[in-house]
């Protein structure tokens, strides 16, 4: 008979350790069945959550071969067919371990909170007319709506994974987003202000947080977006707004970039300066020209078609 094989990484509040089970394969399961199947029948001691089993709460997301997934959603003989009859199930990255697969979210919450989601009302709604919005309206925060907070996207965040002193769980970034976007609320620069301070600029653009996401919110995308609400709010006294800024005026002067302008535009001349030998290695290998550092690029062909496509996106963004 076809056998399963789990190898579940575990953590007994001491020491982390591999543990390996197998089980009669079953079609049409789950990967949660298979990890209820151990707990009921060879090791009652295996921990690890679950609650509606119809992919809604979003508790029971865990590490599958290195792919954050739900494990009440993933259904076994696809991932058997993707692995092989042996898979590793690990608890989701970038979280810190209670036990076996159950992670701490408290700290992931409390970050949360900072930038307050939930809805600062317009002045001109009131408890007996209610915060009423068209449908359309509605339609530009449905998407964040169905943020479960599963995990899934800050467990496979790259940046996170490298460097998260400086930067928001990516579902944090949506959660703001969903209220910066929604037309019944008036505390745009609340909901953005720490966003801002918390790095939104930093983000290393590796999309993992849209594959991941079971429920195809797309929090990179949201996080572009809460970048562009900063730009238009004013605040610009950052690298990221400064580097943005310059792409847009390099492709309004010449429709393509220029590398020294963009330094000096991002960081100043000062800054710019201490990157000398850098740019001196650049210029051996023929990655810049310095004529066209002093002088500018020579427009593309074309050039008029593309301000006008830049002035059609600004026109709608308005």
């Amino acid at each position: 008979m076809r056998q399963i094989t789990y190898k579940i990484q575990r953590f007994d509040g001491t020491k982390s350790f591999t543990q390996e089970y197998s089980f009669a394969h079953e079609p049409g399961k789950t990967i949660l069945w298979g990890l209820q199947k151990i707990k009921d029948t060879l090791d009652a001691s295996l921990t690890f959550v679950a609650a509606c089993r119809s992919a809604v709460c979003g508790a029971c997301a865990v590490r599958v071969n290195g792919h954050a997934m739900l494990a009440c959603e993933a259904a076994l003989d696809d991932v058997v067919e993707r692995f092989g009859d042996t898979l590793i199930i690990a608890p989701l990255g970038n979280f810190k371990v209670i036990r076996d697969l159950v992670v701490d979210w408290e700290p992931k919450i409390e970050r949360m909170k900072e930038v307050k989601p939930w809805l600062i009302p317009q002045d001109e709604f009131t408890a007996a007319s209610g915060c009423r919005q068209s449908p359309a309206e509605f339609k530009k925060i449905n998407t964040q709506t169905n943020c479960i907070l599963c995990g899934s996207c800050a467990s496979e965040c790259n940046k996170l994974s490298a460097d998260g002193s400086d930067f928001y769980e990516p579902f944090i970034y949506s959660k703001a987003q969903k209220f910066v976007a929604d037309s019944r609320d008036k505390g745009d620069w609340e909901h953005l202000k720490p966003a801002v301070e918390r790095g939104l600029w930093k983000c290393v653009h590796c999309q993992e947080c849209i594959t991941k996401c079971p429920k195809h919110v797309e929090p990179a995308e949201d996080i572009a977006k809460l970048r562009q609400t900063s730009i238009r709010l004013g605040v610009t006294d950052n690298l990221g707004a400064r580097h943005a800024l310059a792409f847009v005026a390099d492709l309004a002067e010449s429709g393509r970039l220029n590398e020294v302008k963009m330094a000096m535009r991002t960081e100043g001349i000062l800054r710019t300066a201490a990157r000398l030998p850098f740019a001196l290695r650049l210029l051996r290998k023929g990655k810049i020209n310095p004529l066209h550092a002093l002088t500018g690029n020579a427009p593309v062909k074309g050039i008029e078609q593309v301000r006008a496509i830049m002035k059609a996106v600004k026109e709608a963004e308005k």
